[in-house]
């Protein structure tokens, strides 16, 4: 036995995705497209033309709605005890983590829309590199300052784990020595 402490074991904190503001606008396109379709199924004469609606209807449906929706539904946050994990695609699938103990601080960038609807960019610095960016994400302030705190529970936990070794036991400190 070296003395080690048991491991507390990992909790999930939260579970995020983007704000759901990001489908506002497919949604009124879909409403526009199905509109349009409908209209254009009843008005026209020929039944080529009526086709020709109808696909084209479907077309912007597809493409201008449910692109947007299957994108939006493949992207997750998951915020747990010990890490971030941001997850992102459903056909080509992206998996990214992040230990909380290697974080330096915690960041929120809002746009004015954003700020209008509670969300933002959720920045956390890991001194190397570029930052991991939660994007759009919802009730933002709350998550950065959830983050801050596991961010400093992380960081003041394996600050006590280290313990004094027997060279730096023995060793006088720099500190020490300049006293003297």
């Amino acid at each position: 036995m070296t003395g080690e402490q048991p491991r507390v074991p990992e909790r999930v904190i939260a579970r995020v995705r983007p704000h759901a503001r990001a489908l506002a606008l497919p949604s009124l396109v879909l409403i526009a497209a199905c509109g349009g379709a409908a209209y254009g199924v009843t008005a026209l004469e020929e039944e080529w033309q009526r086709i020709a609606a109808l696909a084209a209807g479907a077309l912007v449906a597809v493409l201008l709605f449910l692109l947007p929706l299957v994108r939006w539904l493949g992207t997750h946050y998951l915020i747990t005890t010990r890490r971030v994990v941001l997850r992102t695609g459903l056909i080509a699938r992206t998996r990214q983590e992040h230990l909380h103990g290697r974080s330096h601080d915690v960041r929120l960038r809002q746009s004015p829309l954003q700020r209008l609807f509670g969300s933002g960019d959720v920045l956390i610095s890991t001194g190397l590199g570029t930052p991991v960016v939660l994007r759009d994400a919802p009730r933002a302030l709350l998550v950065q300052e959830a983050l801050g705190d596991l961010v400093e529970a992380s960081t003041s936990s394996v600050a006590a784990q280290r313990r004094p070794t027997a060279a730096t036991s023995v060793l006088p400190s720099a500190g020490r020595q300049r006293a003297r």
